[in-house]
């Protein structure tokens, strides 16, 4: 049985008191803010290409964002224009990336670990809610997962751009 849960008249979004098992809400929320901290990223970046990428890279994960509750309205197009995009940052940086790094370096650099963090937290969101019986179309699990390392190799060129040098891991746990 439910419990009656207070709804509060000045509620921020109509869908935070879902149940909780129902995970689109926090697909919702967690596509809303990794939003804006690509919106964020873009401040901090002084190149206008980037800009214009990160600009467009936003404005797709605002459209995924209903998409687990509505429907999928990115493209295979789109996909393909960000893995593309993937594919030339790695080829800029793949030099730097031939080992584990830590997620440092200069403010830009830092913000994008985070945002390359964040989207792999998407990925375990989109895998449980999927775990849950619930459908996830493939294309949403690319995204996520192509955002991810679209933002680490953005990471080690915006790194690469101001002069900062990777510092290499060497965990304790895995030699």
């Amino acid at each position: 049985m439910k419990k009656n849960i207070y709804r509060s008249k000045y509620e921020a979004y109509p869908f935070l008191s879902d149940d909780a098992e129902d995970l689109r809400c926090d697909f919702e929320i967690l596509t809303d803010e990794l939003t804006s901290h690509i919106g964020l990223l873009r401040s901090l970046v002084k190149d206008e290409i980037l800009k214009d990428e990160l600009l467009k890279i936003g404005d797709l994960v605002y459209h995924i964002n209903p998409s687990i509750r509505t429907f999928v309205s990115v493209t295979e197009e789109e996909l393909n224009w960000l893995k593309q995009c993937t594919d030339r940052l790695y080829d800029q940086v793949k030099d730097r990336c031939d080992r584990f790094v830590l997620p440092q370096g200069c403010e830009s650099a830092a913000q994008a670990h985070i945002l390359r963090s964040k989207f792999k937290a998407l990925v375990r969101l989109l895998y449980r809610h999927s775990y849950g019986g619930n459908k996830v179309p493939d294309i949403l699990f690319d995204f996520a997962n192509l955002l991810s390392g679209y933002f680490f190799n953005l990471a080690l060129k915006l790194n690469k751009i101001n002069g900062v040098d990777e510092i290499e891991f060497i965990s304790k746990n895995y030699k």
